[in-house]
């Protein structure tokens, strides 16, 4: 009987775990739909797009009219190398073309709006001053 009572423990986690993932999914999707953003790419974690997402929203909201995409890609990185260290990248605009290399977990390119927002972190090797 344990082994039966043991199948069905690592069962019910399973399931809760997809369950779990499901209702992570659909927040996840619930907050695009909230701030009319449509992620290109990305391997950044859930939560740090989602402050990239939520500040964006907040920068763009701030100045009505036209977007002011210097003041976007400047509070974008100045925000992210606080929060995440330094060095955050970011490219914002309407039309442009990138060919980069950034560090994992630190790489989005979305549309917000009308406006493309192209974030990324790149590795910072210290100087070796002799």
């Amino acid at each position: 009987m344990e082994g039966v009572e043991m199948e069905l423990e690592r069962r019910s986690k399973f399931l809760n775990s997809l369950i779990q993932q499901k209702k992570k999914a659909k927040e996840q999707h619930d907050l695009k739909e909230e701030f009319n953003v449509r992620v290109r790419a990305s391997d950044m974690p859930l939560p740090v797009q989602n402050r990239a997402f939520s500040l964006s929203r907040e920068i763009l909201n701030a100045t009505p009219g036209k977007a002011d995409n210097k003041r976007l890609a400047l509070a974008l990185k100045k925000d992210f190398d606080s929060a995440y260290g330094p060095a955050w990248h970011c490219i914002v605009g309407t039309s442009f073309g990138s060919y980069v290399t950034h560090s994992i977990g630190g790489f989005i390119y979305f549309q917000i709006d009308k406006v493309y927002v192209l974030l990324f972190k790149t590795a910072v090797e210290p100087l070796d001053h002799q």
